[in-house]
């Protein structure tokens, strides 16, 4: 990012989880009841473990907040850990006799990150790699997201999410585009009372869930994929300059940095494989209040650049690693082969994982408008916002020549 820069701390089942979100304009308003109900989202789902029941994630400010408003300075957070006191022995950041120390994590997990961060940090317990690696390493990027949401918010923007798929059960199977057949107002009611697995497709959703079940009772775990989408984005936020100024490249990268992403898109995402460019590229039209499009395949960003279109991100989220019935796997202190490590975890993720990708889309839409438009106050940048979308509206009609311009 360019402009804001995130900085996050803290182990799985450590005493807590911190965040430092710098570059904030002042006197952005921050409401803590909806940084919290972010924290919340995050925490529901069908398919969820254990630690779901544990944890009531709320946000402490620390710092960059006074009267509910930031000051431009960084804002600090932290998230307790409410399971630490049953894991202060285990996590102690003080050191501990090597005789009253928990025995060691030596069988590496297939498709998590233990045996490569085992390697890369030189340690025999893989509990020292799988703590940050958790998944729970990303509430302080929804309580970061949360208030990246309400920059947004003051610019126009709001920003949504679905699970489109889970296994081989896909919401909306007759429509070309499932984000199409989304019914109308759906999002608002979702981010209220969420249904089990925020599937917009009722009978999709009955399935998906059955599917749950026989994954759990077989031992398994199961992946999907979410749609996220941001409307109300102004033309030309991002940049066709540079490959890493590129909004949908800025986008992909923040999707990616979720724990089990394995795959993002844009748009129509791979779907733009089987297509030919005139049922691909979306037709401009005139119509108020701005330029138009018949359709929306580019996910409303063209050259790097938003087009004015609803942003549309798409991830593919893979099983996750621990399985209950464990592959096979190897011991790292003998070497032989052995039963994977079993750590307390979840079936499905797919409902929580949309919320952290709104939350990192929010991320990377804020920075990307405080790239595009500066400003030191949240007054500033709604300014610049709303000059934008008022050279947005129709014909250009004639300009100055090139280079021709008022010397100061």
């Amino acid at each position: 990012m360019n402009r804001l820069r995130l900085l996050t701390s803290g182990e799985s089942h450590g005493p807590a989880l911190t965040g430092i979100l710098e570059g904030l304009p002042a006197r952005l308003r921050i409401d803590t009841e909806q940084v919290n109900h972010e924290l919340w989202r995050r925490q529901q789902g069908y398919g969820s473990g254990k630690r779901m029941e544990i944890e009531k994630d709320q946000v402490r400010w620390t710092a960059g907040l006074r009267y509910g408003a930031t000051l431009g300075s960084p804002v600090g957070f932290e998230i307790a850990n409410l399971d630490w006191p049953a894991w202060e022995k285990r996590m102690s950041p003080e050191p501990v006799p090597l005789a009253d120390q928990p025995k060691a994590i030596t069988r590496v997990r297939p498709g998590h990150a233990d045996l490569a961060g085992a390697v890369k940090y030189d340690t025999d317990d893989v509990r020292d790699v799988l703590e940050r690696a958790s998944a729970r390493s990303t509430a302080p990027r929804v309580a970061a997201g949360a208030i990246c949401r309400a920059l947004l918010a003051a610019c126009g923007v709001e920003i949504w999410s679905y699970s489109e798929q889970m296994g081989a059960i896909r919401a909306f199977p007759d429509a070309v585009d499932s984000l199409d057949a989304v019914p109308e107002g759906w999002w608002k009611r979702d981010r209220v009372a969420p249904t089990p697995l925020r599937c917009p497709d009722p009978d999709a959703e009955a399935r998906m869930i059955a599917e749950v079940d026989a994954v759990k009772e077989a031992g398994d775990t199961i992946g999907g994929g979410f749609v996220v989408v941001a409307e109300g984005m102004p033309i030309g936020v991002g940049s066709n300059a540079e490959w890493d100024t590129r909004l949908d490249a800025q986008l992909a990268g923040a999707m990616m940095g979720i724990q089990a992403v394995k795959g993002v898109g844009i748009g129509l995402g791979f779907g733009v494989i089987e297509r030919r460019g005139t049922g691909m590229h979306d037709e401009v039209i005139p119509g108020a209040p701005s330029w138009r499009r018949r359709t929306n395949r580019a996910g409303g960003i063209e050259g790097g650049m938003s087009n004015g279109a609803p942003i549309v991100v798409r991830a593919a989220v893979k099983p996750v690693a621990t399985l209950l019935k464990p592959l096979d796997s190897v011991n790292l202190l003998t070497g032989e082969i052995d039963k994977a490590h079993i750590e307390r975890s979840d079936v499905a993720i797919l409902p929580r994982a949309g919320i952290v990708g709104e939350a990192m889309v929010a991320l990377v839409l804020a920075d990307a408008l405080l790239t595009t438009f500066g400003g030191d106050t949240i007054d500033d940048l709604v300014a610049a916002v709303r000059m934008r979308r008022e050279r947005s509206r129709g014909p250009r009609g004639e300009r100055r020549p090139h280079g021709e311009g008022e010397v100061l």
